[in-house]
């Protein structure tokens, strides 16, 4: 017992939260590591590096949120992290992928992908201040998985087109990442669409019972009787 007196103060970085943490902190190094020159394509050295980075940090999207589940350690500071985690490591990738390969990923890809991410957090931030969650979808999770593959894809076929694999076999990395850019953009458009009727489906129907259930109770009350108000101007007679 007194080893356990006085008691500390509550960690508030726990394991989940910890590994979000290294997920934001690997974007620089992601951003660093594409643009820096010390590493060259001369042998892929950095397109290697750079999507082994990426593979491990999105690999921790998923393990923070089982850890967290498993561990009974769901925080606020988890729930404010873990999509801002998701969003910076996709924007940040998009971006450098603008300059690093512009060939397959217009500003104009960067822009709706980034564009799908701030509206999906909106929508939840006014869901939330309505008292709604809404959840990650299965079509959420599956555009993150496209948006992993477009990602290395883009980032391999920067060093190499085609890859030999065996004798006139080839395996075709730019037609890969071109089908996977595409694809990623059609998934992501689908998803906020998704995202939005949800959205709309809960918040107008909430909206549309709170007016109404504030008419009913205003058509209720009862008008508040106005006290008569005294002639002045008469005076009492004797």
């Amino acid at each position: 017992m007194a080893a356990d007196w006085p008691p500390g103060p509550p960690r508030r970085v726990n394991l989940p939260n910890s590994i979000t943490l290294i997920r934001i902190f690997s974007i620089p190094l992601l951003i660093w590591i594409l643009s820096s020159p010390r590493f060259t394509s001369v042998n892929g050295e950095k397109e290697l590096l750079a999507s082994a980075v990426f593979i491990a940090a999105a690999m921790t999207d998923g393990i923070d949120g089982y850890l967290a589940r498993k561990r009974g350690q769901i925080t606020t500071m988890g729930i404010l992290l873990d999509p801002l985690a998701d969003k910076l490591l996709i924007a940040a990738a998009f971006v450098v992928l603008v300059q690093i390969n512009p060939s397959l990923v217009p500003a104009w890809v960067a822009i709706v992908v980034i564009g799908r991410e701030f509206l999906v957090s909106g929508l939840r931030s006014i869901a939330a201040s309505e008292g709604f969650t809404i959840e990650a979808s299965e079509l959420g999770k599956f555009k993150m998985v496209v948006q992993i593959v477009s990602v290395v894809a883009v980032i391999l076929d920067h060093r190499w087109k085609v890859v030999p694999v065996y004798g006139y076999y080839v395996f075709p990395i730019h037609w890969i990442a071109l089908a996977a850019i595409w694809f990623m953009v059609c998934v992501s458009l689908v998803s906020a669409i998704d995202y939005f009727v949800a959205f709309w489906s809960k918040i107008d129907r909430h909206v549309v019972r709170s007016r109404r259930r504030a008419f009913i109770l205003s058509r209720r009350r009862k008008p508040v009787p106005v006290p008569p108000q005294a002639d002045g101007d008469v005076a009492a007679s004797t």
